[in-house]
């Protein structure tokens, strides 16, 4: 019923327009008027009690008057009197109806009230909006839509499928990809999503023939495990998903307790979901269009060498530069790609034996131009190839276009242009001949970057895919109900973390300087002692951590933390962890945070500069569990500190395993416990060298 619905409202073959108005000045009276002059071709019905016809169409006093029910429903009425409109579209068994008006949840509690009422009333129809700007299906020439960008004659047609969860953005991208000659499919606006929301869009245009890119636009993602599900599937079907997301500013909601918290922004976590689903993050708003476009073309980027052809030098260099900010390279060509090139010289005025390949003072001559994409496009020396569009290719861009086109098919290498001077014509015209066309450097380099990312994601998918994506929980439940509400002291945070298989170090609980000074004695070298404390965090903060400290000297630190803890905290401590000290290893953060995303599992360098580096990573566990051996691998090899396990300037190797182990059991436990772990920490977890194991050396963790 659901896939059912969505089709009719894509594709639907009578139009209803409730509040639809003669005149199409008006925003009433624009969805008629557009769909006459965008060609539809089914049943359009206008209701409206003071009129008796708009155009040649006869209009109709009420919805209960209408000839036959509807596919598709737009209802422009008020916020006020929508949902009358709604009940009685629903009454008569209308599939779907698209509501625009404001003043709904995104107002306040009045809004959200009246957005209550308008899904009740809705019943078992779907609704798209409300606040919505409308749909758009370019593949069928069906505008469901008042936007003012549908005033243009002419959009061209293409695999690119929009969703975005702003009206006006849905618009803006509408006219923008016109401007440039990009092709769009279908373009949704899902605005206050009060039914019908993002991922149900996403669902639909993988089921889309005429879609091979989706590109979102998002302000909120308010279902992830539903998304998450969309996202996969369309990775799963080859349809890569390009999204832009707003609100990168935010601080996000911090943890009370832990360093996790404070290093795990709310829009880190949308980095962590979009990573494990395949989703390629535009870092700009230009970039949406720019890597769908890319994308479009259905070449793989299988590496990272390219050749920049260019007709002016300056450009060439910013090319180059932003292709190495992201980690291309630029090489120069081998010796028989370089003989290749130089063979096509009829004079001196080109620089065809480096990279960039400069014709600047060559000028603009079609055959050489034609022998030089050859040769690049048959080099072993390059993975794609970018041309810069100067001033002179501008003139005539056409011939340029052609001249590329003629040697596309000689290769399925990506090529992209980017265009030197602001000349929105002749971008248009060269991603109309299948070669996108950049306006900016940067977007040149973000497209290439897009390319590789879907080829690495499509690798190591189906590298593993014949292994379980997640680990599997223990057989048996931990029994944690011996464990107090509220925030646990270390003791037994550790004592929790343990139970699920994660090494703590040893460590005896001590109230007295003799009890500390016989405590020592039995763990046996130097040892840590640290104030134990419920309400104490961070206790060096406090003058409670003393390490490297001998048997014989034991008490009298005791005598003086106490002094210290109670100066900064105006109450003697009455409780100490005496602990063994590890050394020879090094220091990581393991954490868990909660999020309106999901629960993320946390890792990252750790020690008292955890937030001061900030070399984290994050993954958010799935709905089946905790994270596989595989995913806290990926997580270890993605941070700046890797090398420090891996055999760094000749340190031993460190127990890579032992941590990947480490990583799932946490993991695990988050999953386990699910709402009533509130926040867990390990700081710091010590790496010990390979066959040593790790060992928890603090943490905190509270439970509901």
């Amino acid at each position: 019923m659901r896939s059912a619905a969505i089709s009719r409202l894509l594709k639907p073959r009578s139009v209803a327009i409730i509040g639809a108005s003669g005149d199409p000045q008006k925003t009433s009276g624009r969805p008629a008027a557009y769909l006459l002059k965008h060609g539809y071709n089914g049943k359009i019905f206008p209701v409206n009690p003071k009129l008796d016809h708009i155009g040649d169409w006869p209009c109709y006093p009420d919805i209960a008057a209408l000839p036959e029910v509807p596919d598709v429903a737009i209802v422009l009425l008020g916020a006020e009197h929508a949902h009358v409109a709604v009940r009685a579209l629903a009454a008569l068994g209308t599939p779907c109806a698209i509501v625009l008006a404001s003043g709904y949840g995104e107002t306040g509690d009045i809004g959200a009230q009246r957005q209550a009422q308008l899904l009740e009333a809705a019943g078992a129809m779907r609704i798209l909006g409300p606040n919505t700007i409308g749909l758009v299906n370019l593949t069928d020439g069906i505008v469901l839509s008042p936007s003012g960008a549908l005033e243009m004659d002419h959009f061209p047609v293409g695999p690119i499928g929009v969703v975005s969860q702003s009206g006006g953005i849905l618009g803006s991208l509408l006219s923008r990809a016109a401007a440039r000659g990009v092709g769009l499919s279908k373009l949704i606006s899902t605005s206050n999503e009060v039914d019908l929301e993002l991922s149900d869009f996403v669902n639909a245009l993988v089921d889309d023939d005429a879609t091979r890119v989706i590109a979102l636009y998002i302000e909120s993602i308010r279902h992830p495990n539903k998304f998450r599900e969309a996202a996969l599937r369309a990775s799963r079907a080859g349809k890569p998903i390009v999204a832009f997301k707003i609100g990168r500013s935010e601080a996000g909601a911090k943890a009370a307790v832990s360093h996790t918290g404070a290093l795990a922004g709310t829009d880190r976590m949308y980095d962590a979901l979009f990573r494990q689903t395949g989703v390629i993050r535009a870092q700009t708003f230009s970039d949406l269009l720019d890597i769908s476009a890319a994308l479009a073309t259905g070449r793989a980027l299988h590496g990272k060498r390219i050749a920049i052809l260019t007709s002016t030098g300056g450009a060439g260099t910013l090319v180059s530069d932003s292709l190495g900010m992201l980690g291309f390279d630029t090489p120069a060509p081998d010796a028989a790609t370089a003989a290749a090139l130089r063979a096509l010289q009829t004079g001196d005025h080109a620089a065809l034996d480096r990279n960039p390949i400069d014709v600047t003072l060559a000028g603009l001559q079609p055959t050489l131009l034609r022998g030089i994409l050859k040769v690049l496009l048959a080099s072993p020396s390059y993975d794609a190839l970018t041309i810069i569009v100067g001033s002179s290719g501008v003139a005539q861009p056409e011939l340029m276009a052609g001249a590329i086109q003629d040697c596309l098919p000689l290769s399925d290498k990506p090529v992209l242009a980017y265009i030197s001077p602001h000349a929105p014509q002749a971008t248009a015209i060269l991603t109309h001949s299948g070669v996108p066309a950049c306006m900016s450097a940067e977007s040149c380099a973000a497209a290439f970057a897009g390319m590789l990312h879907v080829q690495q994601w499509q690798a190591g998918h189906a590298s593993h895919a014949g292994s379980s994506s997640t680990s599997t929980l223990q057989a048996a439940p931990i029994d944690t109900s011996d464990l107090p509400a509220g925030l646990l002291n270390e003791a037994q945070a550790k004592q929790l973390f343990s139970r699920f298989g994660v090494p703590c170090t040893r460590e005896l609980e001590v109230s007295t300087p003799a009890q500390a000074e016989q405590a020592a004695q039995n763990l046996g070298g130097l040892v840590v002692l640290k104030l134990l404390s419920n309400t104490v965090t961070h206790k060096s903060d406090v003058g409670g951590v003393a390490v490297g400290v001998r048997a014989e000297e034991i008490g009298a630190r005791l005598e003086r933390m106490a002094h210290d803890v109670a100066c900064a905290n105006g109450e003697r401590p009455a409780r100490f962890l005496v602990q063994e000290m590890v050394t020879g290893g090094t220091e990581w953060i393991l954490g868990m945070h909660r999020d309106p995303l999901g629960i993320a599992i946390l890792l990252g360098q750790g020690g008292v500069t955890a937030e001061l580096f900030q070399d984290t990573t994050l993954r958010l566990l799935p709905p089946e569990g905790g994270l596989s051996p595989h995913e806290a691998l990926s997580m270890a090899q993605s941070l700046k500190c890797w090398p420090l396990l891996n055999g760094y300037r000749g340190s031993p190797m460190a127990d890579v395993n032992a941590l990947v182990d480490a990583i799932v059991a946490f993991s695990n436990m988050a999953a386990q416990l699910g709402d009533r772990l509130v926040e867990a920490e390990i700081n710091p977890l010590f790496v010990l060298p390979e066959g040593q194991g790790v060992r928890a050396a603090d943490g905190v963790a509270s439970l509901r």
